[in-house]
């Protein structure tokens, strides 16, 4: 399979040296207490080190040194490890060091030793994760794409994700193959908890519209949560909303069986097909739509190799 180009680098990498001390004792991780009672936040960003909006927007917030009216919110740049190793000419090799920070949190693994760079530093990030009332985690996506909430088979999650940005479309999956996402560790995932969270794609991952769309989504958390209100935040950080935008639910997970794999049109996601349309050749085999009216979420071949999801098809929820 040949190499895809990487899309270009349009925006500038920040330098988070000065936020390594953090106020935690954990690296990179900050917790502010209004001294009020409220709920506890959570914002991270760089859970994928090559994701560098969530960082733009968070090195922002901290950098206005915005003042909390209620409750707790931890700021934390995840896999900083990775980000460090980032090279605009190679950007996808710095995702992750050892492995993929966004599979390893499940409870059995954080009994095991730390084998990986990610365990070690999730190990770190845990303790503020586990005790968030609500979390938000700001990715972004390999293709170009409209921005997406994508959220855990729990209903109070779809609901969270709702009341931030009505108008982004819902993405509902019930997790990934490889290993749990933050987002779904401990009590996020557990219908009798009351924590909620949700993970936000912001589109490519190095086109210029992502920071202002992680930013937006940073801002509309705060005041949702009612940590601040809108005028203690700089007016340009929201950006206008649309329509309110459809909610989508996972039906298949496609991974390719061959190193052969290739898509029949240069998808970037949410677009329609319907039965027998052929997506995609693994091999010399077909990959044919199951269902009218179905929707690819984040198709990339980017790293197409055997086992690893290439894109998802879903339906329209109604």
């Amino acid at each position: 399979m040949h190499t895809m180009k990487p899309w270009p680098v349009e925006i500038a990498l920040p330098d988070l040296a000065r936020f390594a001390h953090g106020n935690t004792g954990v690296p990179y991780v900050f917790t502010f207490d209004s001294g009020k009672p409220g709920p506890r936040g959570m914002l991270c960003a760089l859970t994928h080190g090559n994701e560098v909006c969530g960082a733009i927007a968070l090195a922002a917030l901290l950098d206005a040194g915005v003042r909390l009216r209620s409750g707790q919110l931890t700021v934390a740049f995840n896999n900083i490890q990775a980000y460090q190793q980032f090279d605009p000419s190679t950007p996808d090799a710095s995702r992750f060091v050892d492995e993929d920070f966004n599979r390893v949190w499940s409870e059995h693994l954080f009994a095991e030793p730390p084998a990986s760079a990610e365990r070690r530093r999730a190990r770190e990030i845990a303790p503020f994760v586990a005790s968030a009332d609500y979390l938000l985690d700001i990715h972004s996506m390999h293709e170009p794409c409209a921005p997406l909430f994508v959220v855990g088979p729990r209903t109070k999650n779809l609901r969270f994700a709702r009341a931030l940005r009505p108008d982004i479309a819902c993405v509902v999956d019930q997790g990934h193959a490889q290993g749990v996402r933050m987002r779904d560790f401990a009590a996020f995932d557990d219908n009798d908890a009351a924590a909620q969270s949700t993970l936000i794609e912001c589109g490519q991952h190095w086109a210029a519209a992502a920071p202002t769309v992680a930013l937006d989504a940073v801002a509309r958390f705060l005041v949702v949560l009612g940590l601040v209100e809108r005028r203690d935040l700089p007016a340009e950080w929201f950006t206008p909303e649309a329509t309110p935008a459809p909610v989508f639910e996972v039906t298949h997970a496609i991974a390719p069986h061959t190193d052969a794999f290739r898509f029949t049109a240069p998808f970037t996601g949410l677009e329609v097909l319907n039965a027998g349309d052929v997506l995609a050749f693994d091999g010399d085999t077909p990959i044919k739509i199951p269902y009218e009216n179905c929707t690819l979420i984040m198709p990339s071949a980017r790293h197409a190799k055997p086992g690893v999801t290439v894109v998802r098809l879903a339906k329209t929820r109604a």
